[in-house]
């Protein structure tokens, strides 16, 4: 049985959808108004992985991650760049779709945006001042009642009167309460708005969120994610919002990945410690993000470093050494290695699903795959066949799809330098014939640096990038 980590509980539960065989998700996708960082990609990639598993598991998933392509942040930014909101939120809508094929991430079912769900924002608003939660200021902008929601703050484990006390918020002339929080914006001078029933304006960063999840996957859904610093306000006012608007019960399952950490800091624009999606892809391969983030637990901070994305790599070519053919000339593997190999592949199945399904553990399902791959390649060094190898390598490639990992060969120089890679491979071997292992050790050290492996295991000499 499948068991996930509840934000709402703060507990592992067992998983049950409100349909069988059915899993309605959505993930909160970014607010585009700058270039994406690779803390954007984490998030991302964790529930990509999340979605990946559940329909190896046999579940239909019906997966939503929004755009946010109208908020403060824009519009900041357009006015700085003296450009349009909506033309600059197009151009990083465009980028980020691009980053997402680069990282293989499977496409949403629906990517809905703010602006093309304002029919629906507003009639969410207008339920929520005829039940009295929400109430419309004298300037124009439309406030939830946080004191009218017994249950805020269940959430996120904090109460009305301990968010009051430490809170800079001071109380506005329009707010009853320094914490209610703003469904609707009136218009300024020069802004995107939208004609409503309480004047021109547009809607705040929440009720967009709820809007769009009410509008595509209904009044409950299974699992809602995102990173761990929405949990607080974002979360926490899409599900006082959105209980209050329907009288039931939200998201089964909260899910939140932790942040992304660079030199024991969160990764972040304001901050200015970020490195960017385009930035990481020109210097690393798509899977060692995904590898460094398989490595940890998707709820717990994530170090960057170049020694981690570097010992990434390292992973990620252990796992594509076992993919290679078989040794030239192979004869066949002993009766003892094939015996293991049956039953190493069967283990490793049994223990993938086994780690997976306590809360997503990825770690302990990589860590399943690397045994795989160690006995595939002592039993490539014991002589196996590509017939003998076949099934566990297919098996090692499915599973590692799960994980939404590729496996392919690095980008590498043309084949007129395999033919002189394998010449001076050739001339090595002989040299180790002759005993020059001064010789043959520089030749391999110098291959090395050219990222050309070379590997030597009973007589025979092998050699890949």
């Amino acid at each position: 049985m499948l068991r996930v980590y509840n934000t709402l509980s703060r507990k592992k539960e067992e998983f049950q959808t409100l349909e069988p065989g059915l899993v309605r998700m959505y993930v909160c996708g970014p607010t585009v108004y700058s270039d994406a960082h690779i803390g954007h990609a984490m998030s991302a990639i964790v529930f990509d992985i999340a979605r990946r598993y559940l329909e190896y598991r046999g579940y239909k998933v019906r997966f939503v991650m929004n755009f946010t392509d109208v908020d403060d942040k824009i519009i900041n930014r357009a006015n700085k760049l003296g450009t349009d909101p909506q033309s600059l939120a197009e151009s990083y809508i465009s980028a980020f779709r691009k980053h997402l094929e680069d990282l293989n991430i499977m496409p949403a079912t629906v990517n809905p945006r703010a602006t093309q769900t304002m029919d629906k924002i507003q009639s969410m608003i207008q339920g929520l001042i005829d039940k009295e939660f929400a109430y419309p200021a004298r300037n124009g902008d439309v406030y939830f009642r946080v004191t009218r929601d017994p249950g805020y703050g269940k959430l996120s484990g904090r109460k009305i009167e301990d968010m009051q006390a430490g809170s800079r918020i001071e109380i506005e002339d329009e707010k009853e309460h320094p914490m209610d929080f703003a469904l609707w914006k009136a218009a300024k001078p020069g802004e995107p708005a939208w004609d409503s029933p309480w004047g021109k304006g547009r809607p705040g960063w929440h009720i967009e969120c709820s809007a769009m999840n009410l509008e595509i996957l209904g009044e409950q859904i299974d699992i809602h994610g995102g990173g761990n610093d929405l949990v607080f306000p974002h979360h926490e006012n899409e599900v006082a919002q959105t209980e209050s608007y329907t009288g039931k019960s939200f998201a089964r399952y909260w899910m939140h990945n932790g942040m992304l950490q660079l030199q024991g800091e969160k990764m972040s624009k304001s901050i200015g410690n970020m490195v960017t999606i385009d930035e990481f892809l020109s210097h690393h391969e798509a899977d060692a993000l995904r590898l460094m983030i398989l490595n940890g637990s998707y709820r717990a901070p994530l170090s960057y470093s170049d020694d981690i994305v570097d010992a990434a790599e390292r992973g990620l070519d252990r796992l594509r050494s076992a993919l290679k053919p078989a040794t030239l000339g192979a004869s066949g593997a002993s009766s003892e290695i094939k015996a293991a190999l049956d039953k190493q592949m069967e283990a490793t199945q049994q223990f993938f699903v086994e780690a997976m399904d306590d809360d997503f553990n990825s770690s302990g399902g990589l860590a399943a795959l690397f045994e795989l791959v160690r006995v595939i390649n002592t039993s490539r060094d014991d002589g196996a066949t590509d017939a003998e190898l076949k099934t566990a390598q297919d098996i090692l490639q499915k599973l590692s799809g799960v994980f939404g990992l590729r496996l392919t060969e690095k980008k590498r120089p043309g084949s007129e330098a395999d033919k002189f890679i394998s010449l001076l491979v050739e001339i090595r071997s002989e040299m180790r014939k002759q005993g020059n292992w001064v010789m043959s050790d520089l030749i391999r050290d110098r291959l090395k640096e050219l990222e050309v492996v070379v590997e030597d295991s009973k007589g025979i000499t092998t050699w890949h990038w």
